[in-house]
């Protein structure tokens, strides 16, 4: 796992600087603190931070092939490297190394672009062909590993981070201010823009050429919900073969791996299946919260590593350290997301660097299995809005006011759901955008900054993922939606980056792309059944888990931040989004935020709003005021965020 950035100037007499790429990649030092390495070639170079993981001695880069006509910088595992060697050898390739990166540059010099469908694992990469003078950007197909790129006239820049791109004096840090509204429908930055002017991310599953000074990005991988025609019990047993398989492999690993406990389903099924696969004892780690009343984790994990010898360990999180990370969390997320578990994420890695450099995590099970209450939610309420037929926007209306008099937010929620135009409701489970400009969030927005929101610029990112959604399987179109969207520019977001953060390597077994691939195939009601939720994971792993936590009821990771806004941090919130300067952005209304702010003091109502408006605003100071470009790798526990 490593960190990665370079740099194209597409006239071919010009020089790229040595200094510039070192500087660069020192910006992103954290993600790997154990070797660095460059290569400079007149108008391209190539920077790489390493964390060793395969092959410790001998695993430099970038990485060339026998002549030097290719060279590579590479972020991420391929799993079945072992395999692609072997048929590499074959056709009489010769390795230097035992390293994974080596594979991806002969195979690269066998299939060409096509090298990408081979590799199996998590990556983001990109080769140099000295001969045909091409560069060549490829990610992942899921998107688990980041690539960021900057596009001009004159030439392209590409890094892991955000901040390694703008360690270039020529690019300047601006805001995109169309952005902003499309962060606050969803709560983070779906699609391939980003919050800065110029700077893009490549879509997961796909890769970019530059050749002759022409860009082309294509798309090379597509999650296919083509059916297999399995029975539910055939269906069970070859999960749980494949997920034997995927496990063995995501253990694979020079240095100590260990797991993240969050008690629940995912976790502990990935640790049952791993025991046993190493002569290492194996170790795991979990958080909780000072915050009383807070439904506590630490009691199912102890209970999963009890039950399957691994070495715990775990940390209890104070308001305090939830403030003090907060400008931290802005810096390593680069872009606005409202997921305040990822803070817990940071904590929990750190204490973790102090004993492994791998962590397995979870991630994913839900999105493949439909383990969230929200598709069983809304795939009931789909069939309850057919039944109601016309009558729908009557009861949508009633339960609407219901929750004026009861004061129930779900009600209102899926009130509110019920009476959405067909066009909106078949977004992804966690997708639903407000179409509505005059919607609650609006109200926050000056005249004039709502004078220049395009809602159709906001979610036609989604118009596309619903178009391309499968066929008439509501569970299966949910899944499809989320895993383009909520997946990989919030959850994988956070994980890689709040890991990476501590130079921490995480793995996600769930999100290999056989696993998904397979899950995939599957109908809906194999997921969801009834009420059940993720049936079928659940019954093929069954025998592996403690009854109570197989039997226990989702909770998500419950991060008490709501409480810790309203009592703890009120004041430093009001500080932050009251300031002068912040509402001279021109963005927000100043008695719509103290509105905002008394609301949540009441009911905890607008918790979501306002972690989202203190990130927005943190992003400003961090990004465009706090440093100028050439600093911004400077670490920020002297960074001011007050007012």
């Amino acid at each position: 796992m490593c960190g990665i950035c370079g740099k194209l100037m597409f006239d071919r007499s010009a020089t790229v600087s040595p200094a510039l790429v070192r500087a660069m990649a020192d910006t992103i030092e954290h993600r790997g603190p154990d070797d660095e390495g460059y290569y400079t070639s007149g108008p391209v170079g190539l920077g790489f931070r390493r964390l060793s993981i395969i092959d410790l001695k001998t695993g430099h880069q970038p990485l060339s092939n026998e002549d030097g006509s290719v060279w590579v910088t590479f972020n991420g595992e391929i799993y079945n490297y072992q395999e692609l060697r072997k048929y590499l050898l074959t056709k009489g390739h010769k390795f230097n190394t035992d390293t994974d990166t080596e594979v991806i540059v002969h195979l690269y010099e066998e299939l060409g672009e096509g090298c990408v469908e081979k590799l199996q694992g998590m990556f983001a990469f990109a080769i140099w062909d000295e001969r045909q003078a091409v560069l060549f950007l490829a990610r992942d197909r899921v998107g688990i590993k980041p690539l960021y790129y900057y596009l001009s006239q004159n030439e392209l820049l590409f890094a892991s981070e955000i901040k390694a791109i703008l360690a270039d004096p020529a690019v300047k840090a601006e805001v995109q201010p169309a952005m902003i509204d499309r962060f606050f429908t969803f709560k983070y930055l779906a699609g391939n823009e980003t919050l800065f002017k110029d700077i893009h991310k490549l879509a997961p599953g796909s890769y970019l050429r530059v050749r002759n000074k022409k860009v082309e990005i294509r798309q090379y991988w597509d999650l296919s919900f083509e059916p297999s025609m399995l029975t539910f019990s055939e269906a069970r047993n070859k999960l749980s073969n494949l997920l034997d398989e995927t496990v063995k492999l995501h253990m694979i690993s020079d240095v100590p791996v260990g797991f993240l406990l969050s008690g629940g389903f995912d976790s502990t099924a990935l640790l049952s299946i791993a025991t046993g696969m190493t002569d290492r004892k194996l170790s795991s780690f979990t958080v909780g919260f000072s915050e009383p009343g807070v439904v506590d984790e630490r009691p199912f994990a102890r209970l999963a590593a009890r039950q399957f010898g691994t070495e715990h360990h775990e940390l209890t999180i104070t308001p305090r350290d939830f403030e003090d990370f907060l400008p931290q969390y802005v810096w390593h997320m680069e872009e606005p997301v409202c997921e305040p578990p990822a803070v817990a994420m940071y904590y929990v890695s750190r204490l973790a660097r102090q004993s492994v450099k791998v962590l397995i995590s979870g991630e994913g099970g839900d999105e493949a299995f439909a383990g969230y209450s929200i598709y069983r939610n809304l795939l009931w309420l789909g069939r309850l809005r057919k039944a109601l037929g016309p009558l729908k926007g009557l009861a949508s209306s009633s339960l609407v006011q219901l929750n004026r008099l009861a004061g129930n937010s779900a009600v209102a929620k899926f009130g509110a759901l019920l009476g959405l135009p067909s066009g909106s409701f078949s977004y992804g489970g966690h997708s639903h955008p407000c179409l509505d400009i005059k919607g609650p969030l609006n109200r926050l927005y000056t005249n004039e900054f709502r004078d220049q929101v395009d809602r159709e610029c906001t979610i036609a990112g989604w118009r596309r993922w619903d178009k391309t959604a499968p066929g008439n399987d509501a569970i299966n179109r949910m899944l499809y939606i989320d895993t383009k969207t909520w997946l990989v520019d919030d959850l994988l977001l956070k994980a890689d980056k709040m890991t990476m953060a501590n130079s921490i390597e995480l793995r996600v077994p769930f999100l290999d792309h056989k696993v998904l691939e397979f899950a995939a195939s599957l109908p809906g009601d194999y997921k969801v059944r009834g009420f059940a939720t993720k049936s079928l994971a659940k019954r093929a792993l069954a025998h592996r888990l403690p009854e109570p936590i197989l039997k226990r009821r989702k909770v998500g990771f419950p991060v008490p931040y709501e409480s810790w806004l309203r009592k703890d941090l009120g004041g430093w919130v009001r500080s932050i989004l009251l300031d002068r300067h912040t509402l001279e952005r021109g963005y927000f209304e100043k008695k719509a935020i103290e509105q905002l702010i008394r609301e949540d003091s009441r009911s905890g109502g607008g918790s979501k709003e306002l972690f989202s408006l203190v990130a927005l605003e943190l992003w400003h100071r961090v990004f465009l005021e706090a440093r100028t470009t050439s600093s911004i790798g400077v670490p920020l526990d002297s960074c001011s965020v007050a007012g």
